[in-house]
């Protein structure tokens, strides 16, 4: 039985002050017992929040990290057995950000997916369609390429130890959101091409849905057969909107 999973995504937001009265927030939440809860802040406020959610069942992440495992001459990068070093569980690879933003190509990404896991890290990946793809009737075969990518390079069995998030781009940050049964369809497509290669993989791998997830629309989307949970991103900064997310999700 699949667990179902929330995590919140922080991006580039924070101040040592504001991420303090986020983390007490997330202290005195009341969580549901059958929700993994996790969440993403970024680099310079990691120490921070783990030791500021210290004692509580929520998980902390990285929202990226670098293609190689190991300390190194690498300036502006941390390397994955860093995040693990200072408590870090999770890590972001691939968010469309980065991949649209920041260039970051397949190739690079099975490295830095590989990298996390070699650390003991679980990687998040990240997969979605852009608008202009979406209306050239492309989704399936965009997120089929991302997760192929993957499975070419690590086989199937990298999903043992992996959380995949669907994220449409043009439904991130933007107030548009998939309609349940659209992100149903597309999360039923990447189980079914995991489950090509091997069914047992495919059945226990989480698949989250991303994109303006919001406490109004959280239960109908966790409603779903094939979603089990959500990356939330904006809702995440806000503690008792957070909670209220992981509250659908326990339902």
């Amino acid at each position: 039985m699949r667990r179902i999973m929330v995590a919140g995504n922080w991006k580039m937001h924070g101040t040592r002050a504001s991420v303090a009265e986020l983390t007490k927030g997330l202290r005195h939440l009341v969580l549901p017992s059958g929700v993994d809860v996790a969440v993403f802040p970024p680099f310079l406020y990691v120490n921070q929040v783990i030791d500021g959610l210290d004692g509580t069942s929520i998980a902390v992440g990285a929202q990226n990290s670098a293609a190689e495992a190991s300390q190194g001459a690498l300036t502006g990068e941390i390397a994955p057995s860093q995040l693990a070093d200072a408590g870090c569980t999770f890590v972001l690879i691939g968010h469309s950000e980065r991949r649209q933003i920041m260039g970051e190509q397949d190739e690079l990404l099975n490295r830095k997916f590989a990298a996390a896991q070699a650390c003991g890290l679980t990687p998040v990946l990240c997969v979605g369609e852009t608008l202009v793809q979406r209306d050239a009737g492309k989704t399936l075969e965009v997120v089929g390429r991302q997760l192929s990518s993957i499975i070419e390079a690590l086989g199937v069995g990298a999903f043992v130890n992996a959380v995949i998030a669907y994220e449409p781009v043009w439904a991130i940050g933007t107030g548009l959101t998939a309609s349940p049964q659209q992100a149903q369809e597309v999360h039923a497509a990447i189980r079914a091409q995991l489950a090509a290669e091997n069914a047992e993989v495919a059945q226990g791998v989480r698949l989250l849905y991303g994109g303006s997830v919001k406490a109004a629309n959280a239960a109908e989307l966790f409603g779903m057969p094939d979603i089990d949970g959500g990356l939330i991103g904006g809702a995440s900064l806000n503690a008792d909107e957070f909670g209220a997310i992981c509250r659908a999700a326990g339902n």
